[in-house]
């Protein structure tokens, strides 16, 4: 149980950093990413969702349609690892954040969600291991 509650990835794009608890309803999504770090992609953006290509090819894992605030996904269908931190184009609330297909829930981010809103499309993004 301690180890989930530490920060076990660190995310950094630009100057920025944020740090990802592993917790959530796909535990083995979040044993594969570890075990595939450090590894670097490139950012695309889906109205307030950012993800990038992993290569990961792994099927649902207890996947949700809807998801929360400061979620970080797998996503099975795009082979994509996911963080969302406020609304997609199918979201109405936020209370409702809906991915483009269901997502395996395996962490969550840390910090401040607001400034991921200055992330841009293309930037190189970092996902190391926290020791």
């Amino acid at each position: 149980m301690n180890n989930e509650s530490k920060s076990q990835i660190r995310m950094k794009i630009g100057s920025h950093h944020w740090d990802i608890r592993i917790q959530g309803s796909s535990p083995k999504s979040g044993a594969q990413i570890l075990n595939l770090l450090p590894l670097e992609s490139e950012i695309r953006t889906w109205g307030e969702e950012i993800y990038f290509s992993i290569p990961l090819s792994m099927p649902e894992e207890n996947a949700k349609n809807i998801v929360a605030l400061g979620d970080v996904a797998y996503w099975p269908e795009g082979q994509c690892f996911c963080v969302f931190f406020g609304k997609t184009p199918l979201t109405s609330t936020l209370d409702e954040i809906k991915p483009a297909s269901p997502v395996n829930i395996f962490g969550k981010i840390q910090g401040d969600l607001e400034s991921l809103k200055t992330v841009k499309p293309n930037s190189k993004v970092l996902l190391e291991r926290i020791k």
